[in-house]
């Protein structure tokens, strides 16, 4: 007995550490507020493509490394519309660590995507992009950042991985955490009250 409670433990234990933003409940203010007020006030790097902004501008906008339209299907809230009414919806679409500045044309491909490794004959595309189908693979400077950012959104929010998890777990290993990923960690930190235990600790998310 005391056996199968230890082995209990231990296989709970890696989500023992999860967190959650509770923080923040209003998407539509936190984007305007938080997002482009603070922690992109003085401009930055659009995720995908990797080039410099000083300001929002119209070309770029704010997208969701877990899509949200993946979120709507999990909590099975219906539209944009009927789960702005789900206050879980509206925590979980209020978290930062899922929110990035990207180019407005690479988001509109790629908002309903599945991540995954496709391969190597399907044509590169812009901002080392591949896609196929509803299938899409991210250039490989940005591939442990996504793959830290989905295990957060799957640990703290028992979502569904938007993929394999072990396409995930291995990007992750091949792309760690660089400065830029972890300064705008501390950011989020500072503005939202909580971590991504996989940024600070990479080798957890293989336990994920």
């Amino acid at each position: 007995m005391t056996r199968l409670l230890l082995a209990s433990a231990l296989v709970a234990l890696p989500l023992a550490g999860a967190s959650q933003n509770t923080r923040f409940s209003d998407p539509d203010t936190v984007i305007k507020e938080q997002f482009w007020g603070q922690l992109y006030r003085s401009g930055g790097t659009s995720f995908f493509c990797n080039k410099t902004f000083t300001s929002k501008g119209f070309l770029l906008t704010d997208g969701y490394i877990y899509p949200l339209s993946h979120v709507r299907s999990a909590l099975r809230c219906g539209t944009p519309s009927q789960c702005s009414q789900d206050p879980r919806y509206q925590q979980i679409a209020s978290d930062l660590h899922n929110i990035v500045p990207v180019h407005a044309r690479i988001e509109l491909r790629r908002r309903n995507a599945i991540y995954e490794e496709l391969d190597d004959g399907i044509e590169v595309r812009e901002c080392g992009i591949r896609e196929s189908a509803q299938f899409m693979e991210p250039p490989a400077g940005v591939k442990g950042d996504i793959a830290r950012a989905v295990g957060y959104m799957v640990d703290a929010y028992s979502l569904p991985w938007v993929g394999a998890d072990t396409v995930f777990k291995a990007w992750n290993e091949q792309d760690p955490p660089d400065d830029r990923e972890l300064t705008r960690h501390r950011q989020i930190v500072e503005l939202q009250g909580n971590e991504n235990r996989f940024v600070t600790d990479p080798g957890s998310l293989a336990r994920l």
